[in-house]
This record gives C-alpha cells, sequence and structure tokens, in this order.
C-alpha cells in the first residue's frame, strides 16, 4: 500500500503539492480563528471526585459565592494599616485599579482583623475581578508596577487569575524558547547527518508541515472539546520530533537507492515499500500509545493526547504523500549543495558501529549482562519517586503572582487566596452536624497548620461550609498535606458517621483527587500500551519473540529514564549543573505522559532497525550477518534522529516551568539511552542469543500476511525459518 501511494504521489507531484498548500491554508484559517477559543487553562478530572462534588454543594448556596479571587498585599516599613496615609493609599489604590476590580473588600471598611498582618504593616485587599479576566489582569499589573515605582508602598497580587495569566505567559516563553533552541540545532544535526543542504532541509519542512497541519485538527476538535493551552507546547514538541524522524528515515532511503543506481522513480517506490512503510506502523504504534491517554479522566491528559494524536497523524501523512511528491519533483537534486568533508553515501556501513556490533556479536551475553545491569541501576531511583505538583513557588521571582505568594508568606503565614472548603451537604440543622460543625472548627483553631477559620451555614440550601485558609501556595506540599490529612483524620473525627456527607473541595482538593487520578490510570495505560504494541509489531514483523523482545526492551529505557529523572529532580544529582530546578515531587502528569510517548518514540527506531534486519534476513538467511548489516547501516540514521529530538526536547527542559523541565528532560535522557546503549548492544545482543528464535510465529498465527521487500521494491512471500514455524 505505501508502495502504491508513493508511486501515485510521485506520478502526479504538481496535484499533490497543491493539495497540501490548499490543506496547509485551511488549516491555518482554521488555527486563527478556531483555536485561541478553544483553549483554555482549567484542567480538571472527570471521574466525578470528591472536589467537584464539593463545587456542586457549595453552588446551591442562597446569594452569591465571595467574589473574591485574587489577593493584593499592600506593606509599607514606615506606615502601620491605622495611619491615615496607609488607608490613603488603600483609596488610591482601589480607585485607581478600579477599571479592573469588580468586588474589593478592604479593612477600613469593617475592620476585618483577620486583613492585617501581626506586625500591622501589611494589609490584605481581597478582590474580584471584572470579565474579561485576563484583560483585568494586564490593567492591574499595570497599576501595581506604577504604585510600586513610587516607592512608599509596596504592592504584591497572587490569586487565580493572577496565577493563569503567569502559567500561560511563562508556558508561551517555554514555548519559544524551545523552538529557538530545537530548530537550529536540529538543521544542524540534520546537515550533519545527510552532507547536503537540500536533504537536510527535506525533514524541517515535514515538521513544519506536520504542526500546521495538527494545529488545524486541533482547532476543529476544540470545538466541541476545551482544550488545554498546553497542548500547543505538546504538539509543536511532538511535531519536530515526528516530522524530523519520519523524513530522515524516507529521504535517507531513497538517496541511498538512488546511489545505486536506480532511476527516481524506482528510488520513490522502494523507500515507499521499506522506509515508509516502517513510518506508518511506528506512526501507528505512537498513536495507539496516545490513544492509551484518552482512557484518562483527566482534561490536560486528553488534551496532550489529542495534541500528540493530530501531529502524528499530520507527519504520516505528509511523509506518505508529500515527501514522495517533492523528491519526484527534485530527483538528484536532493544531493545539490554538498557539504565537504560530511557529504557521505547514505545507507553504507559506519566503520565505528561496525566495531561496537562486532563486539557484542562476538560475547553476546556478557554484551547483555552488562547493558541491563547498567539500565537496571538507573532505574532503580524509580522507588523512590513522589507524585505531585511543584506549584507556583517553583516559578521564577519576577512572575506578580509569585511576588504576591512570597509577600504573604512573609506577612500572612496562613493566608492564602485559595483556601480549603468544608462542605457538609445536607442535614445542616441535625444535632449531629452541628456538634460535627463546632468540633472541626475547635480542631482547625488549635492546629498551627491551618489559617483564618470561617463558616457559613445556609438552611434553606441544607448545606454548611467551613473555609480554612491552608497555603499561600495551593500546591505547595504542605497544601496537600494538609488537605489530604483533613480527608483523612480531622473530617472523621469531627463528624464520625456522618462524615459521609462532609466533603473537602478547593483548588488543592482539586489536585490531590487530580494527583490519585493519575496515579489509579498508570499501569492501566501501560498495560493497554503494552498489548497493543505486542499485537501491532507481531502484524509487522509476524513474530511473537520480536514483539516481546521490543517491548521489555523499551520498558528497560523507560524505566531507566524514570529513574534518572528522580535522580536529577527529586535529589538534586546534576540539577544544577544542567540548569534544571530541584524540587520535592515529579509532576503527576509526567510518569503518565512520558510512559506513552517514550514508547511510541522508540517504536521509531525499533521498527525502522529491525525493518532492515528483517528485510536482510529475508535475502541472506543469516541472523547475525542480518543484525550486523541492520545495525551499521541505520545507526548513523538513528543516532541522528535521536539527536534531533534530544536538541529539540532538551530546549523545553530549559524553560521555567518545572513540569516541561522534567518532560523535556526525560524524553531527552531516554532517547540518548535508547539509540545508545539500547539499540547498539541491547537489541543486537539479544537478537544474536535467540538466533533463528527470533522469527518465531505460531501456526495459529501463520494468518498474518507477508510483508517482506525486495529492494526492488516488490513484495515477495519468505519461506519461514523460525523454529516451529
Amino acid at each position: 500500500m505505501t508502495e502504491k501511494l508513493a508511486r501515485a504521489c510521485a506520478r502526479h507531484p504538481g496535484r499533490t503539492v497543491v493539495a497540501w498548500v490548499i490543506a496547509l491554508v485551511v488549516a491555518l484559517v482554521l488555527t486563527a480563528t478556531l483555536l485561541p477559543g478553544a483553549l483554555t487553562t482549567d484542567a480538571k478530572v472527570t471521574n466525578n471526585p470528591e472536589s467537584l462534588r464539593g463545587y456542586d454543594a457549595l453552588a446551591r448556596r442562597a446569594g452569591p459565592a465571595d467574589p473574591a479571587t485574587e489577593l493584593v498585599v499592600m506593606r509599607s516599613d514606615r506606615y502601620t494599616v491605622d495611619d491615615p496615609e496607609f488607608a490613603a493609599a488603600v483609596r488610591g489604590l482601589a480607585r485607581d485599579a478600579a477599571a479592573s476590580i469588580a468586588y474589593a473588600r478592604l479593612y477600613t471598611d469593617k475592620r476585618d482583623p483577620s486583613l492585617v498582618s501581626p506586625d500591622r504593616h501589611a494589609l490584605l485587599v481581597p478582590i474580584g475581578l471584572v470579565e474579561p479576566h485576563e484583560q483585568a489582569v494586564e490593567r492591574l499589573f499595570k497599576v501595581v508596577d506604577e504604585t510600586n515605582a513610587d516607592g512608599e508602598f509596596e504592592i504584591a497580587l497572587t490569586g487565580q487569575f493572577t496565577q493563569e495569566h503567569d502559567l500561560q505567559r511563562v508556558s508561551q516563553e517555554d514555548l519559544a524558547k524551545g523552538e529557538f533552541i530545537g530548530m537550529p540545532a536540529a538543521m544542524l544535526v540534520l546537515l550533519l547527518v545527510f552532507g547536503t543542504v537540500v536533504a537536510a532541509a527535506l525533514p524541517l519542512l515535514l515538521a513544519i508541515v506536520a504542526i500546521i497541519v495538527g494545529l488545524g485538527l486541533a482547532a476543529v476538535i476544540g470545538v466541541g472539546w476545551e482544550i488545554s493551552f498546553f497542548m500547543v507546547n505538546m504538539l509543536t514538541g511532538m511535531g519536530l520530533a515526528l516530522g524530523i524522524d519520519y523524513a530522515l528515515f524516507i529521504v535517507s532511503r531513497f538517496r541511498e537507492e538512488y546511489a545505486q543506481g536506480r532511476d527516481t522513480a524506482e528510488a520513490i517506490a522502494t523507500a515507499g515499500a521499506t522506509a515508509s512503510r516502517a513510518v506508518l506502523f511506528s506512526g501507528s504504534a505512537f498513536v495507539l500509545a496516545m490513544v492509551g491517554l484518552l482512557l484518562v479522566q483527566s482534561t490536560i491528559m486528553r488534551s496532550l493526547a489529542v495534541g500528540a494524536i493530530v501531529v502524528a497523524i499530520g507527519a504520516v501523512a505528509a511523509a506518505l504523500t508529500l515527501l514522495p511528491a517533492v523528491l519526484a519533483l527534485l530527483g538528484g537534486r536532493v544531493n545539490r549543495l554538498r557539504i565537504p568533508f560530511i557529504a557521505r553515501d547514505t545507507g553504507s556501513e559506519g566503520r565505528f558501529w561496525g566495531h561496537i556490533v562486532g563486539g557484542v556479536v562476538r560475547r553476546p551475553g556478557l554484551s547483555l549482562a552488562l547493558s541491563v545491569a547498567v539500565l537496571l541501576l538507573a532505574a532503580s531511583p524509580v522507588l523512590g519517586m513522589n507524585i505531585g505538583a511543584s506549584g507556583i513557588s517553583t516559578l521564577p521571582d519576577k512572575l506578580e503572582s509569585k511576588q504576591g505568594i512570597l509577600a504573604i508568606q512573609r506577612s500572612f503565614p496562613g493566608a492564602g487566596a485559595e483556601p480549603a472548603f468544608v462542605v457538609v451537604d445536607g442535614g445542616v440543622s441535625e444535632q449531629p452536624v452541628q456538634e460535627g460543625l463546632a468540633r472541626i472548627q475547635k480542631a482547625l483553631r488549635a492546629d498551627s497548620s491551618f489559617g483564618a477559620v470561617t463558616t457559613q451555614v445556609d438552611g434553606a440550601a441544607d448545606v454548611a461550609v467551613v473555609t480554612v485558609q491552608i497555603s499561600a501556595d495551593p500546591l505547595s506540599d504542605r497544601a496537600v498535606r494538609d488537605v489530604r490529612r483533613l480527608r483523612a483524620d480531622i473530617v472523621p473525627a469531627a463528624f464520625g458517621v456522618e462524615a459521609a456527607r462532609v466533603l473537602v473541595t478547593g483548588t488543592t482538593a482539586e489536585n490531590v483527587d487530580y494527583f490519585d487520578v493519575m496515579g489509579y490510570w498508570l499501569p492501566i495505560v501501560i498495560a493497554f500500551v503494552l498489548v497493543l504494541s505486542f499485537g501491532l509489531l507481531t502484524l509487522a514483523f509476524r513474530s511473537v519473540v520480536i514483539a516481546a523482545t521490543a517491548i521489555v526492551v523499551n520498558l528497560l529505557s523507560v524505566s531507566a529514564a524514570y529513574g534518572l529523572l528522580v535522580l536529577v529532580f527529586q535529589h538534586g544529582v546534576g540539577a544544577g549543573l544542567l540548569g534544571l530546578t530541584q524540587v520535592s515531587t515529579i509532576e503527576a502528569w509526567v510518569p503518565l505522559f512520558l510512559f506513552a510517548v517514550l514508547f511510541g518514540l522508540s517504536m521509531d527506531y525499533q521498527v525502522f532497525l529491525l525493518s532492515r534486519i528483517r528485510e536482510r534476513h529475508v535475502e541472506r538467511g543469516d541472523t547475525n550477518e542480518a543484525v550486523t548489516f541492520g545495525i551499521t547501516s541505520t545507526a548513523r540514521l538513528i543516532t541522528g534522529a535521536a539527536l534531533i529530538i534530544v536538541t529539540v526536547f532538551v530546549g523545553f527542559a530549559q524553560g521555567d516551568l518545572v513540569m516541561f523541565q522534567q518532560m523535556g528532560f526525560g524524553i531527552a535522557i531516554a532517547l540518548v539511552l535508547d539509540a545508545t546503549i539500547v539499540r547498539s548492544v541491547v537489541v543486537p545482543a539479544a537478537m544474536v542469543l535467540l538466533g533463528d528464535w527470533n522469527w518465531y510465529l505460531p501456526r495459529w498465527l501463520d494468518w498474518i500476511p507477508h510483508f517482506e521487500v525486495e529492494r526492488g521494491g516488490h513484495e515477495v512471500v519468505a519461506e519461514p525459518s523460525s523454529p516451529g514455524s
């Protein structure tokens, strides 16, 4: 199928290119018109957890909820809150920010002591913003900057919309930084791999096409489904990785066949029957891995999965259709603008890799044992992995929301813009519930971990709410620990049998439920991906042994990546040297997402390598010789492809968001291991030891079609050579 598709596109290159140009224009229009309205900063789980049930109960209260979403901290080292100068400054702030503030609770109005710091030199001003909140935040930032410039008072701001604004801003900056580092680095590696400017430009062109098409598809999906703005970062990174990989494999095979004397049409056909087929299978494996993430009951995980899936579809489609058309138009000109001392023919056996694989083939048992031991040692820290979220405290100090948190922590240790809510849903007039409310208020006020406590009972709605301040940063370890303690200890102790109707909610509680969902779905997604990958690889190579070996090898490299992730981020080993942030937790979504992504990306190299080995084995019938040929003829390409992805994601790892640092580092280090230890040592050693058993297929699976391809591009059926087949 892939050969026929390549031939058809090569015969009509003009039509194919025009069709793709139209598709790109449509995608750009869809992206510009639909995507901005589809992106959201909201991230929630969809399994109706305790936090969301608590919000539903809160919504039934009579009258509006507290409209305050942000906290302004005003401080003066010279004046106290009782001085008229301080009162005038507060009124001035309210006046200057009137266009942004829809609600403000001023100390000067009701003399609420909870709004005053212990030293009486700082004041909290809870505010609610007008809609749209994005513009209100921008205007408020300007007012805060102008007030701080006067020098008499220090003003800081944090809260729900302030934090969302800063998070989105940093995400966009990280995306730009990743592209700024990744694109030039990828081009440099491509020049080293191909040795010609024209050939090196094709993979980058394909990546850009895949990203544009992916954004257009995501915009259409966003019409009926809110998508996290983090999806754009993921789509761009995956688009660069997959688009470059797929084009690298196909262009390299085309140049190899062309160098051996085949005309342009036959070279395209052979590349279509071999490299394009590998791209189709590896792209399918990647999409299946990402489909596993769609099972997870989390809007952000599903958004990330959507981004990866649509860009993978765009990359595969462009590689199978647009690339043959472009190659047909270029022909031999693909080798133009050769770089002196670098240019060389693709497909030739590399001496360096030949020495390595030669040593592995001579001592396969020892090579396998040592390499597996290294990977297991790297994986060992994973046993101490802590799942959580880093929170606003890990953001750069230059951000307004971070400055606000620091100001609150300094002057109001027990305050925060996003408290926890203990919601009693029903029976609030009953004696046991009222006694429980009294007990929990007493317990919270006696516990130094908690801040101010207020209680509201709405008899008409049959809802009671205990609001308690927990931490300035709702994602901090302290906040998470306190909410878990609320649920597990304090609420049951206070309400006894009535605790079943008590719900703990709030921003921190939402994240606790999110962490629990990630932990629950991790083994399920792993099993889902493994089963589907096993089936796809069995279909691709007509061997259950090849499929099982590939899965075990990929599990080793992913586990090693997990271990090194924990070692660097949690234990801080090398974090400062690498410009990374040491934290106490690994972001809850990272292990789950990394597994799916790394498994999908690893399949790219596995399928490409095994395709060449299988192809050679059909020609020669010698497993050892096929393994040696496959490694030496593809090592330069696989190493180059991995290095490109590593540079792309190293760019993302240099951003300010810890979550993207962890994602970028995890993908980069896993692919370094995959392209070196795994592909050059583990795979060849295992295949040499297995011998003809590599090609074993049970008789009851003999219905699987043959996909063997001669070097001329014509399909042939190989006689079975595996034991028992």
